[in-house]
């Protein structure tokens, strides 16, 4: 039996649209995956856990006593801790206001030569920030 041609033709116009949609569907899924910004601790960092080639974000509490500023430039030198390991980091620009010694800190960037090099921070805050204006 001869299948007709308006069947055929539907069939090829159905299987067109999945491969149109499989073939979106992965290059999205794709995509956001080469975008995706992994957190490593210090420890799983220096563990080698973290893949290389790729910027990548590192959590932790700044440790006390570790800020350096490099006098009349931008550049700043800490050292970051999971109460594990602790990693040098190196950063040029402006920090934001609730960097501090002894609180959380994330840093994106890319692990140089033992030293990770930024490209940003961010300051975290406890569960109990609350902004100025909004204390009184």
């Amino acid at each position: 039996m001869m299948k007709s041609p308006a069947r055929r033709k539907r069939l090829f116009w159905i299987a067109g649209i999945a491969l149109a949609v499989s073939g979106t569907a992965w290059g999205v899924i794709r995509a956001f995956n080469d975008n995706m910004v992994f957190f490593y601790t210090p420890t799983q960092l220096l563990a080698g856990e973290a893949p290389g080639g790729r910027s990548l974000r590192i959590g932790g509490m700044v440790e006390t006593g570790s800020i350096e500023r490099e006098p009349g430039t931008l550049t700043i030198r800490f050292r970051i801790t999971d109460q594990d390991k602790t990693l040098p980091v190196t950063y040029t620009g402006v920090l934001p206001d609730l960097f501090k010694e002894g609180k959380g800190a994330v840093a994106q960037g890319e692990l140089k030569n033992g030293v990770f090099v930024a490209s940003e921070i961010l300051a975290k805050h406890d569960e109990n920030y609350m902004p100025p204006k909004l204390k009184n």
